[in-house]
């Protein structure tokens, strides 16, 4: 790129970013137009006007500063003109000599500012209302955002495979909850304090690196865990007591704990922050599509990873399934590195997080960023500025009801219901064919959320989700009760009935993803998305130690009396918040018929 000034003796004009070639000077066209034009308060344009065809400007200068202009020239052929080069700096600046006949060839029409102003605006194009939704479902940088679900795909492939694999191969351990309880217990305790701590870290770090280095923590950290649960699978069988004592379930707890940490803190980056990137936060359509598929993905990962450990584990011993897991997750790592630095690449960098976003972020009630020094202090400074910001969000009964679904531990496809079946005596490839169940009508809700969206709203599709999700499970909890699960068919009506269930549950998550997106800006995504999961820790943290303390197989029913209760309780929130909306909720969610 070079410079080119045009004199004459009586105008002065730059035009940067122009490409000088020979005798011919093109500018490339660009699709979006901004022009800024600005006059110098000291100057005055004087203009001769007695004569038609010699015009003088007296004391004038332009600074034009071209942005994406739409400027063509075509074959500007200068005849006998000198060409003289200046040296500025460290570059070579080409001064063209035109004749003054040249501009004088055409008259100029000058326009005032307002004059510019005006015909700027009425030149603007405006879309019709059909290329308006066309634009909202076409997203940003679509090349991009595949590459970002094929990263998706395979991080989440192994993170659903060990999700069912550990409380599985523990379960097989001894016949109590008490190990899987005390193990989720702790990983939420350390989430609850090192979430914000993490969600604060990402907001004031590069995106890319802080995830691929998350990536390889959490594949470590699940190395290690498989590491310490074949090493108790190769010892001789011990008492309850006595495993929590080891010093390989010591390992354990601070391995799943550190993995469960990463695993979040990827999720909310992914859910909360790339997806809207990539997508368009501007886009609804898109973003709303988008966040669909990624459901798909993790929900169909489930039902692959579930379904493959259920069948391995039914046919091979626990070591040979978990170093088959374990080998997986060593050939995984480097495809979703791949895959990431490929997402950045195809969406032309707009993941790099530019020093000066940095550093405006870093307010003084933020504090700096943590050292070797003031960790402690700013890990607490992390926490408090994580909860406030929290409390303050404008769609804080929404998420509220979300962390109530999370008091919900046992009547949901997690580690407590996968080692009850396990004791139970189920086949595992039953127990994984129910939880593939389940993910499948995730799958499901994906669509029939996206249908309930467009025909009440989004916020009457929430609302519809957590009641039908209550009132499934207010069934099966009165199956339960009745004491015939010993038999076949209320075993299975049981199961069923919570199969079903998902399909609320998973509409509202949905839904409700999106109704935070809304209503929480995109500069603090990380921070109020990490402090929320640390307070669904939280919840899910007391439920657990009720657990704890009620670990035999016989107080399920009243674990199962008080997960209800927990999702009643969200479906009552969320409707009390729909029916007396504020102003702000009017305002975020304009759109919504219901308001």
């Amino acid at each position: 790129m070079a410079m080119a000034a045009i004199t004459n003796p009586q105008l002065s004009f730059n035009l940067f970013n122009c490409s000088v070639t020979g005798r011919e000077a093109s500018i490339s066209r660009q699709t979006a137009s901004r022009i800024r034009y600005r006059f110098s308060s000291s100057r005055w344009l004087s203009l001769n006007s007695s004569s038609a065809t010699n015009r003088s400007f007296d004391s004038f200068k332009s600074r034009c500063s071209i942005v994406n202009t739409d400027v063509h020239l075509n074959h500007v052929a200068v005849e006998d003109e000198d060409i003289s080069t200046v040296d500025i700096g460290c570059c070579t600046t080409p001064i063209v000599q035109l004749k003054s006949d040249v501009l004088e060839a055409e008259s100029l029409s000058m326009l005032t500012g307002d004059t510019y102003v005006d015909s700027l605006l009425t030149t603007l194009p405006v879309l019709t209302e059909e290329e308006q939704k066309t634009l909202a479902a076409t997203p940003a940088h679509p090349e991009g955002l595949y590459a970002f679900y094929a990263s998706c795909l395979a991080g989440n492939l192994v993170e659903q495979l060990w999700n069912f694999a550990w409380p599985s191969a523990i379960a097989l351990l001894h016949p109590s909850l008490l190990p899987v309880a005390v193990m989720g217990f702790l990983t939420k305790l350390v989430i609850i304090i090192g979430g914000p701590l993490v969600g604060k870290l990402m907001d004031h770090s590069p995106r890319v690196p802080s995830y691929i280095f998350l990536n390889v923590v959490q594949a470590s950290a699940q190395l290690l865990s498989a590491a310490m649960i074949i090493h108790a699978h190769t010892v001789s069988p011990a008492s309850t007591s006595s495993i929590l004592l080891r010093p390989w379930f010591a390992v354990l707890v601070l391995a799943g704990a550190i993995e469960r940490l990463s695993g979040v803190a990827l999720g909310v980056a992914m859910e909360r922050d790339w997806v809207v990137l990539l997508a368009g936060i501007n886009r609804p359509i898109a973003l709303a599509q988008a966040n669909a598929v990624l459901n798909r993905i993790d929900l169909l990962c489930e039902i692959a990873g579930t379904s493959l450990f259920g069948i391995l584990l039914s046919k091979y011993d626990p070591v040979t399934c978990l170093k088959l897991a374990a080998s997986l997750m060593v050939w995984s790592l480097p495809i979703m590195i791949s895959l990431t630095w490929l997402t950045n690449k195809l969406s032309t960098g707009v993941l790099d997080r530019a020093k000066c976003c940095q550093a405006s972020r870093r307010t003084s009630d933020e504090g700096p960023l943590p050292d070797a020094q003031n960790f402690v202090n700013t890990g607490l400074e992390a926490i408090k500025h994580g909860w406030r910001e929290y409390v303050q969000q404008p769609v804080l009964p929404a998420s509220l009801a979300y962390v109530l679904l999370y008091f919900n531990v046992v009547l949901t496809p997690g580690s407590l219901m996968t080692a009850f079946l396990t004791q139970r005596g189920l086949n595992p490839s039953v127990i994984g064919g129910f939880s593939g169940l389940c993910a499948f009508m995730g799958v499901a809700a994906t669509f029939l959320s996206a249908s309930l969206v467009r025909r009440i709203g989004i916020l009457k599709a929430g609302a519809v989700g957590l009641t039908f999700q209550a009132s499934l499970l207010t069934i099966a909890v009165a199956v339960y009760q009745s004491g015939t699960l010993s038999q076949r068919s209320p075993l299975l009506l049981f199961l069923c009935l919570i199969v079903l269930s998902r399909l609320g549950h998973m509409s509202y998550d949905i839904v409700g993803a999106q109704i935070l997106q809304t209503g929480i800006p995109s500069s603090k995504a990380n921070l109020i998305g990490t402090t929320e999961i640390s307070v669904a820790s939280l919840a899910e943290s007391l439920m657990l130690g009720v657990v704890i303390l009620a670990n035999d197989v016989s107080h399920f029913g009243f674990l199962a009396m008080l997960s209800v209760l927990s999702v009643v309780g969200a479906a009552w929130m969320f409707c009390r918040w729909l029916l007396n909306p504020t102003e702000e909720q009017r305002s975020l969610f304009s759109f919504d018929p219901q308001l």
